[in-house]
């Protein structure tokens, strides 16, 4: 199997080559959205110039573009391990398709059942349920965390759950801390009770290989746009479930789930970045682990060569990062526990508020975030809202070690007062 080349990918990557102040940026915000390849770019100016149509047409344009609709619904359907492209459905993110799909989810559901979430997740898994149940009379149960650590507190889930829980929604990677959560078996204890799983896997999609039929969830989100892809929401949903929920749609509309006129040409852009994905599963792969044409064991084989990757320039920062005094790591922090975590790092500073950070880091073309990334829940019951949240690092499989250092070296400098960009270190 040929070493991980960290070069030839960024060099597909037109974003990367950016410079500030004669300076390459480093690109640490891949938890808000990663860069593109150029054939994503490629794909979306493509589709406006050689197919460009609305679909259901009798012509070869929008003959073409319904083809290629198809295509990118199969590939994602493969992408996540699901049995039938039927089974995914397309939105503008994953926040308005879960607002959609929960209506439908708890129109089944009696005043006085019970929804389960967690304090780990983003937002766009919480406040749709909460809106909904609001809205019908349901019950809303929280899940707790292991603060010390920032993993999901099993004892508080099994507590949660009980004879009239509907439907449990929970994250497959916190999007603040990097948490990977049990998913096997949050997905069992759920259904042991009766209840639907709602997994969201937008933080996780662009670090791990994904399969909804092994983790055997109902439903599954994420969006494309984290992964190497355009502004895209995806759900996966179980079909027989599907097919039996009340639908909120206009009365010809060809799709139960996807309203409205959808963006064509994401959907070309994101046919491209699963494109992208299969060639490194057969750049990175030996023969055997993918075959030809094989494109979800291609995908499975890419996943789990960028899995690998980033788990050595994650241990990498975590080192780093504990080799500075006045730097708080939140989250797992043991690099010996780099497999329980993606490489999104959120820290504090003691002295400095996370956005007097990120401003100075940005000064210095290191692309960070802060704040609270609408885990507000998680942010809150760590105590740091009130000081402006954390600071977050976010790695993804085009950093490199040298970035990883760079950053280091910034934060050390930042943490002793010292001057990192081009005006004095902000506290």
């Amino acid at each position: 199997m040929p070493a991980f080349d960290v070069a030839a990918i960024r060099a597909q990557f037109p974003a990367l080559r950016r410079e500030q102040d004669g300076t390459p940026v480093v690109f640490l915000d891949g938890p808000g959205g990663t860069q593109v390849p150029d054939r994503v770019i490629d794909a979306i100016t493509g589709y406006y110039r050689t197919m460009n149509a609305n679909s259901g047409g009798s012509f070869i344009t929008s003959r073409a573009t319904d083809a290629m609709a198809g295509a990118a619904h199969a590939a994602v359907a493969t992408f996540l391990g699901a049995a039938d492209p039927d089974e995914v459905k397309f939105g503008y993110n994953m926040t308005s398709l879960t607002f959609h799909v929960s209506r439908a989810i708890a129109a089944t559901f009696a005043a006085g059942d019970e929804i389960v979430v967690t304090t780990l997740d983003h937002e766009a898994n919480v406040s749709p349920w909460r809106a909904v149940a609001a809205d019908r009379g349901l019950v809303v149960r929280t899940v707790d965390i292991h603060p010390e650590d920032g993993t999901l507190d099993l004892e508080s889930l099994d507590a949660a759950l009980g004879a009239r829980t509907r439907l449990v929604a929970f994250g497959y990677a916190s999007n603040a801390l990097g948490t990977i959560n049990p998913v096997n078996e949050i997905v069992r204890r759920a259904h042991a009770v009766g209840a639907l799983t709602f997994v969201d896997a937008v933080h996780y999609a662009p670090h791990g290989s994904i399969d909804v039929r092994a983790l055997d969830t109902d439903f599954l989100v994420c969006s494309v746009y984290k992964w190497f892809g355009p502004h895209l929401g995806a759900l996966y949903g179980r079909a027989a479930i599907l097919d039996r929920l009340p639908a909120y749609k206009v009365r010809p509309a060809h799709d139960r789930y996807e309203t409205g006129t959808p963006s064509f040409e994401a959907y070309a852009g994101t046919l491209a970045a699963v494109d992208y994905l299969r060639d490194l599963g057969r750049t990175y792969g030996a023969a055997h682990d993918t075959g030809t044409g094989n494109a979800r064991g291609e995908l499975v084989t890419a996943m789990g060569a960028i899995a690998a990757y980033e788990r050595s320039i994650g241990r990498r920062m975590l080192d780093g990062l504990a080799a500075i005094p006045g730097v708080h790591v939140w989250g797992i922090a043991d690099p010996a526990r780099i497999d329980e975590r993606t490489p999104t790092f959120a820290v504090t500073l003691d002295g400095i508020s996370p956005a007097d950070a990120a401003a100075e880091l940005g000064r210095a073309g290191i692309f960070t975030w802060d704040g609270d990334f609408y885990a507000r829940g998680l942010i809150e019951r760590l105590g740091t809202y009130e000081h402006g949240g954390v600071l977050r690092l976010g790695l993804v499989h085009y950093s490199t070690a040298s970035e990883v250092d760079r950053t280091l070296e910034a934060l050390t400098r930042l943490a002793a007062g010292a001057p990192v960009g081009s005006h004095p270190s902000a506290h």
